[in-house]
């Protein structure tokens, strides 16, 4: 028997409607403790009010949501089934020969436009928020300063001086061979305790090897002075390659749309974009996800039998696959961050093992 229009709607909107308000629930408890969290780190922060916490929060609450949607969607559905066969509903209508295949069909319709959703409009949205959460938090100095910017004009880098100045580095063009950065047509601006400009070197090539920065066919200008042109010019930096590579943007700064051609850029110039790989990858399987937790949901709240007893037990054992898959998701997302596991294995393996294992279990209640 197929399913009506009217009962799929309906099973749909009720699912809808759990999975919002769980939603909404896990949002505030984490925007909750997020704000304790920020107003711990920034109690030593003196221009640092409730409002900008708040404001931080709610900057970093899209990339948390994205933690935490599988969790509100399994949590939603339970919801939404428990409901259904409490009111007698999900009994009647699995009296009439409906399978829980065409019962849980609305449902998984509804998460994976979900699922698109999420990856077209709220990841870019919440990719600029993460990006002006990174910015503020630069700004407020908490989690140490940040000296690069890498875009299609080259690579910008920043450094402090002992004299108390800074010394700002422009690379037009970079590449990593083996331990060094080299670089072609670079600028170098000195500027002083007071932020004024104080010299400048335009030189045609650079590398950066050893805590070493040296410069080739470079002309020297200073205000006042003629330009100079010395064959090779040296000088100690605090930029390393190690550094240059961890400061670059967080795959979490950038949306599904832009990773893409990033990655493309980023390799390009030698450099290894296996985090934004492995990022791409974890967005791209993140409707297959849901739809997984769909069905881990159904394992443990479709049993008609569930208002004989044995509810908590269910509550507690849905709650802790959860868990457990969480665990198993960052194990893996680790690994495949140290290339001890290909990307494609890292980023795919947790959702299909989950998908073919609620499957094969909700097989053998159903047809079992």
């Amino acid at each position: 028997m197929r399913l009506s229009p009217i009962i799929s709607l309906y099973v749909a909107r009720n699912f809808t409607l759990a999975f919002l308000f769980t939603l909404l629930g896990i949002v505030g408890v984490t925007l909750l403790f997020d704000s304790i969290e920020l107003l711990r780190r920034l109690s030593g922060v003196g221009d640092a009010g409730l409002g900008v916490v708040l404001e931080m929060a709610v900057l970093k609450m899209p990339q948390m949501l994205a933690t935490v949607l599988p969790f509100a969607v399994m949590l939603g559905a339970m919801i939404a089934f428990w409901r259904l066969t409490r009111t007698n509903e999900l009994v009647v209508i699995r009296a009439v020969g409906v399978s829980a295949w065409q019962f849980l069909a609305p449902v998984l319709i509804v998460v994976l436009l979900f699922g698109a959703f999420n990856l077209a409009v709220l990841n870019p949205l919440g990719a600029a928020m993460y990006r002006e959460y990174e910015r503020m938090e630069d700004s407020l100095r908490m989690r140490g300063d940040n000296p690069l910017a890498f875009s299609s004009g080259g690579l910008w880098m920043r450094e402090a001086t002992p004299g108390g100045g800074q010394a700002v580095i422009r690379a037009a063009e970079v590449r990593q061979l083996g331990g060094e950065l080299k670089m072609r047509r670079v600028s170098l601006l000195s500027l002083g305790p007071d932020g004024r400009l104080s010299g400048r070197l335009e030189a045609a090539e650079g590398v950066i090897h050893d805590r070493v920065l040296l410069l080739t066919d470079v002309w020297e200008l200073k205000p006042g002075e003629p330009s100079q042109h010395v064959a090779e010019l040296r000088q100690p930096t605090t930029l390393t390659l190690g550094k240059i590579q961890e400061k670059f943007s967080s795959p979490a700064s950038l949306s599904f749309w832009e990773l893409p051609g990033f990655i493309t850029f980023f390799e390009s110039a030698g450099f290894s974009a296996h985090r934004h790989l492995l990022h791409w990858h974890s967005l791209l399987a993140s409707p297959l996800l849901l739809a997984a937790m769909v069905f881990v949901a159904a394992v443990f709240s479709l049993n008609p039998n569930v208002r004989k007893g044995g509810l908590l037990v269910r509550v507690v054992a849905g709650v802790g696959i959860g868990f457990g898959f969480y665990f198993f998701t960052r194990i893996t997302y680790a690994l495949g961050v140290s290339s001890s596991l290909p990307v494609f294995l890292a980023a795919w393996s947790p959702v299909v093992v989950t998908l073919l294992i609620a499957l094969t279990v909700l097989f053998h209640q159903e047809d079992g």
